[in-house]
């Protein structure tokens, strides 16, 4: 890979100094950005379609580029590698799959397949991104996990008002639930391993319903996942579990990851107690930035900062941008960010 002009994500993930600490955020290319949003509707196509349109989705990407973030992540969708599986959802506008998991037979008939066959839009996107940033920028992969993309699954469409029919499901139809999971699991290390060698410097995988799952399910269900798939990526790229909201540190810690991405829940002073070496990526409140002030938002950063010293940190948010969120807010956000976050 090229040499990176502004490398201080990939030091810090690296455990190498910075000046400053590291900025970006989950969700920073897409629905807060006045000019995606007039992109998208000048478009006037389907989102499936546009996550399939690699020059389409390398501008949507590079848009966060102006705001003076330290990475870029490919603009793409948890739930893509889904589609050449013969799982694909549809967003009619939101995510749609025709028949949701309900038996061993659909699990067995989802379709084992080459990412670099089916999926070379994704190559084409990251490889892409890096031919336009001229190594200014390092590029970020990333994937849901194989049990964020189960509850799509499960559920037919968005979780989030399924979530106890889903939970349920995993817990009646446990051999199902297990034979998808390692299915999932299976494809997932090939298509992270696909987008570290497409160019990803980086790669961070999605456990997007962390916080409704219940800690039996977690231990059982989904922690042998993580073990697995960060065992397996290739070493050459850094990696960074996100769970959403998830408390239970111990068990991330166990993941093998090189970096946590954490919520709210966890005091980054505490973590870094508890692990010294751990990278920590996060954790400013995503409601803070949507419906805060400026000064809400430079003391949520400040207090981050402090919580974690400046030492083994790269400031994010707890989750993703929510769509309500104003532009000028976003702005802000990594204004302050680069102004409180050097390092003496």
């Amino acid at each position: 890979m090229s040499v990176i002009k502004n490398d201080r994500l990939l030091r810090v993930l690296n455990h190498r100094p910075v000046d400053r600490v590291p900025v970006w955020m989950m969700r920073q290319a897409g629905r807060t950005d006045p000019e995606y949003n007039q992109l998208k509707k000048n478009d006037g196509r389907a989102l499936e379609k546009i996550f399939a349109d690699p020059e389409v989705s390398i501008k949507i990407s590079l848009l966060p580029k102006r705001l003076g973030v330290d990475a870029i992540i490919m603009f793409q969708d948890i739930l893509t590698p889904l589609t050449p599986a013969g799982a694909g959802f549809n967003f009619a506008p939101g995510p749609i799959l025709e028949r949701p998991i309900r038996s061993m037979a659909q699990v067995k008939a989802l379709r084992a397949f080459d990412p670099e066959v089916d999926l070379q839009s994704v190559s084409q996107i990251l490889k892409g991104l890096n031919a336009e940033l001229k190594g200014e920028l390092p590029v970020l992969g990333f994937a849901g996990s194989p049990m964020s993309l189960a509850f799509f699954m499960i559920a037919g469409r968005s979780p989030n008002q399924k979530i106890e029919e889903v939970l349920a499901f995993i817990e009646e139809q446990t051999e199902i639930t297990k034979a998808l999971l390692e299915w999932l699991t299976l494809m997932t290390v090939d298509y992270l391993n696909f987008q570290i060698a497409s160019g990803a410097h980086a790669v961070q995988l999605f456990e997007s319903f962390a916080d409704v799952i219940p800690l039996e399910i977690y231990k059982k269900f989904v922690q042998p996942t993580h073990e697995e798939i960060f065992s397996a990526l290739e070493t050459t790229s850094p990696s960074i579990l996100f769970t959403k909201e998830s408390p239970h540190l111990d068990l991330m810690l166990r993941s093998g990851a090189s970096a946590l991405s954490v919520g709210n829940c966890i005091d980054l002073k505490h973590a870094q107690k508890q692990a010294p070496e751990m990278i920590y990526q996060g954790n400013v409140d995503n409601k803070i930035v949507a419906d805060g002030t400026k000064e809400d938002i430079t003391q949520a950063i400040r207090k981050c900062f402090e919580q974690s010293g400046r030492k083994n940190h790269i400031l994010n948010l707890n989750h993703g941008l929510l769509e309500r969120t104003p532009f000028e807010n976003v702005q802000h956000f990594v204004k302050v960010a680069k102004e409180f976050g050097r390092v003496e």
